[in-house]
């Protein structure tokens, strides 16, 4: 089985000393999303093929990756490197950083480890389409040769994600639309060539509909590449995450509302204080990523309506 790590939270940005302790362990126990019954997953050799890892920030994580590999385990990066402003990505780390941290991890692993994420593509005042062309320019010719793929998304209106940029646009002073798909088609179509020039494979997370001359359908977790990366053959089933997801079956090990990035589009946190307070109760220590008899413990009924679903596109 993939293991996936994950698209619940940024396990390498906050909760790495955890992972290892985990990986150590030969095990973790994760929660079901919807009503919380707990799962044992083997991290062991034999039973986790390798490792898909979700970030936008890997500067903690980086000096753990020849530990992972040296234990058997292969893996592949999916790194997110947006450069947006700070009010779309409060707590993100500076793009330049991230970009000398993908081409040093490329460097020592190989160019198949690391996928530049650009995501989620959001079309405000302070990123209009004009600012997508000339940041992926800049992104795109910085991370030339160190990764072969990035993949797109754009931010989708669910009533949640809607929520959370009509209270930001407010409290910090910008506008946000979503554009018609023929626009999001003809932005899509402009970034698949600027990644082309830089010999980088542009493709689409979930959205077959902006699918445009030059892009393909991301496999964000995919069992080709990690065979690739591992040297070996590695099958899983095309068992996706959402009905348009292309990627291959794997087992997600994060949850939700623990991520600290504060990203406004995100899916994955639907209250901050929630992610923080689990933040704080994290124990490094624990089989779980976080402890739910601490949420237990708080005041009854004061993070109902918290919890999310599995998917953003089920959400009511």
């Amino acid at each position: 089985m993939i293991i996936s790590a994950s698209y619940r939270t940024d396990i390498p940005a906050f909760y790495g000393d955890w992972f290892m302790n985990r990986l150590r362990a030969g095990y973790c126990m994760v929660r079901n999303p919807y009503g919380g019954q707990a799962a044992r997953v083997s991290l062991r050799r034999e039973d986790a093929d390798g490792f898909v890892f979700w970030t936008k920030d890997l500067r903690s994580f980086a000096g753990r990756l020849p530990e992972i590999r040296d234990r058997g385990y292969p893996f592949v990066i999916q790194y997110g490197i947006n450069g947006f402003p700070k009010e779309l990505e409060p707590r993100v780390p500076d793009a330049q950083e991230s970009v000398r941290l993908l081409r040093e991890i490329g460097g020592a692993f190989g160019r198949r480890v690391c996928v530049w994420r650009y995501d989620t593509v959001a079309i405000s005042s302070l990123t209009p389409p004009d600012f997508h062309l000339r940041n992926f320019e800049r992104l795109a010719r910085a991370l030339s040769g160190a990764t072969d793929e990035v993949v797109i998304s754009f931010l989708h209106p669910y009533k949640k994600t809607v929520r959370q940029m009509d209270n930001a646009a407010r409290r910090l002073g910008f506008q946000w639309r979503d554009p018609p798909t023929e626009k999001k088609k003809s932005l899509a179509a402009a970034l698949a060539q600027i990644a082309k020039s830089q010999n980088i494979q542009l493709s689409i997370c979930a959205q077959r509909e902006y699918l445009v001359p030059g892009a393909t359908d991301a496999h964000c977790v995919d069992a080709e590449r990690l065979s690739e990366v591992a040297g070996r053959k590695i099958s899983a089933g095309s068992k996706g995450h959402r009905k348009t997801c292309g990627c291959h079956e794997s087992r997600d090990i994060g949850e939700y509302d623990t991520c600290l990035h504060g990203c406004v589009y995100c899916y994955a946190v639907n209250d901050a204080t929630l992610a923080a307070q689990r933040f704080r109760d994290h124990d490094p220590m624990s089989e779980f990523l976080f402890s739910s008899a601490a949420d237990q413990q708080r005041e009854p009924g004061r993070h109902q309506g918290a919890r999310l679903p599995l998917f953003p596109e089920e959400t009511p």
